[in-house]
């Protein structure tokens, strides 16, 4: 059984996959996480995160890099999205995470297109998302937890102009597959969110 999980930015599509992983005992991969080692691995080799030919040759990054806690950054956040505009780098990182789906016994993955180009044949499909304000208020409080010097108008801002790249690039577009069933959580906290994503994937499992 593959579950595909899709959405923006900031939307708790990452929790709520690591929550359905655990609930259904499956493996669970966060393909956002390898778009984000190419961002971080092209400022590494301080090349240009918009040219295609240097976000190609970061795709060659050293799996070490995918435990780097500076992945989990702002910064890095936004080179992943200008990364993922290259076709040649989506061409590169849809192997591993094809392979990754097609696993004997079923697998969680979670991204942007996940159910519209990694995985279509997948059994659930979930879309989830929130407003900008509410994805923009927790990753805040996620920030400033973690001792960061953010700003929230900085932040909704970045997320908004993500969204909009996201959403607008010609390759692998973020958008809901047809069949994928959208779960709003700009009212929800975590477990909220976890619970109704189990409830909802139950229901696709019964018919």
């Amino acid at each position: 059984m593959i579950i595909a999980v899709d959405g923006p930015t900031a939307s708790g599509k990452g929790t709520i996959a690591r929550g359905l992983a655990a609930h259904f005992e499956l493996p669970h991969l966060d393909t956002g996480l390898l778009y984000r080692a190419v961002g971080r691995q092209v400022a590494l080799n301080g090349g240009d995160p918009d040219d295609a030919a240097d976000a190609l040759a970061a795709c060659g990054f050293n799996d070490a890099l995918l435990a780097h806690p500076e992945l989990r950054s702002e910064a890095t956040g936004a080179l992943a999205s200008r990364v993922s505009v290259h076709p040649a780098v989506r061409a590169a990182l849809y192997a591993r995470q094809r392979a990754f789906a097609m696993q004997p016994g079923g697998s969680v993955l979670d991204g942007r297109d996940i159910g519209t180009v990694i995985a279509p044949e997948a059994a659930v499909k979930l879309f989830v998302t929130a407003s900008v304000a509410a994805r923009a208020q927790r990753r805040f409080a996620e920030m400033v937890a973690h001792g960061r010097d953010v700003t929230l108008a900085a932040i909704e801002a970045d997320l908004a102009a993500r969204d909009a790249r996201d959403s607008g690039r010609a390759e692998a577009p973020l958008r809901a597959a047809d069949d994928a069933m959208m779960l709003d959580n700009s009212a929800l906290n975590a477990g909220q969110s976890v619970a109704a994503a189990i409830a909802a994937v139950e229901r696709a499992l019964r018919g």
